[in-house]
């Protein structure tokens, strides 16, 4: 997709299929805002672990720290209380166990954290195990030159997996959702990884329903799954990008 949002010649999507550029990786943040924000963090570990809900967690830490909006974002991502982050652990799945198995991915979710790590964007290792960015552009999300080469990353990671196939649901009411489901079917084909990408008004719903293992890095979807996928942190391990830890 060019800068526009137009779509690419397939001369052009071939020539990008397996290019490999050097990447700085996830955007770093300088020590004393890591040291303010891994004591921030370890606060909402302390209230979570003790019944407190996220959301008034993050907002007592963060008002007493007076921490700025994109801060309590960051908190709101990252911290985990133990037990979760325990049970989700133990549901992450390697890429390398997919041989032969079908995937059912999260397509907005995955591709703008790929997207993230691509762009040098601060992308996040959480309690969890998941990578996550801390953007929170789902809503505004729009195709970019970005995109291509995330969709290249996404799919020859599963390709060289030998995945079985891959179901790709995205979210109807995001613009341009079918555009996007078009450009990844004619990748997915050009790549030969077998499945589709289509849109859908209930795709949370579905993929807490799926049988098979799911890709995504929402907690949700995975405290529902019996196995996920954590498709930006395998992207990050075989570019040897580091994310942040707090």
């Amino acid at each position: 997709m060019g800068a526009g949002g137009g779509r690419l010649g397939a001369d052009d999507r071939r020539h990008r299929l397996f290019r490999r550029r050097p990447l700085q990786g996830g955007e770093k943040i300088g020590d004393e805002k890591r040291i303010e924000l891994r004591r921030a963090a370890e606060e909402v570990r302390y209230l979570l672990d003790r019944g407190y809900p996220s959301g008034p967690a993050v907002r007592f830490v963060s008002d007493h720290r007076r921490l700025p909006r994109e801060d309590r974002f960051v908190l709101t991502r990252v911290a985990v209380p133990s037990a979760v982050a325990r049970s989700r652990r133990k549901k992450r799945t390697p890429i390398n166990e997919l041989s032969g198995r079908t995937v059912a991915v999260d397509g907005y979710n995955v591709l703008i954290t790929v997207e993230s790590l691509l762009a040098g964007a601060p992308v996040y290792l959480c309690d969890d195990g998941f990578l996550r960015d801390v953007r929170g552009i789902f809503r505004r999300y729009h195709l970019s030159d970005i995109t291509d080469q995330a969709l290249s990353e996404i799919f020859s990671l599963l390709k060289e997996s030998g995945v079985g196939g891959a179901m790709v649901l995205l979210d109807q009411q995001i613009s341009r959702s079918g555009e996007l489901a078009s450009e990844i079917r004619e990748r997915m084909a050009e790549l030969g990884v077998l499945g589709s990408a289509k849109t859908a008004p209930d795709v949370d719903r579905r993929l807490k329903r799926a049988k098979s293992p799911v890709a995504t890095g929402d907690g949700t979807i995975i405290d529902a799954s019996a196995e996920a996928v954590d498709i930006p942190g395998e992207v990050a391990n075989r570019r040897g990008i580091e994310p942040i830890i707090l």
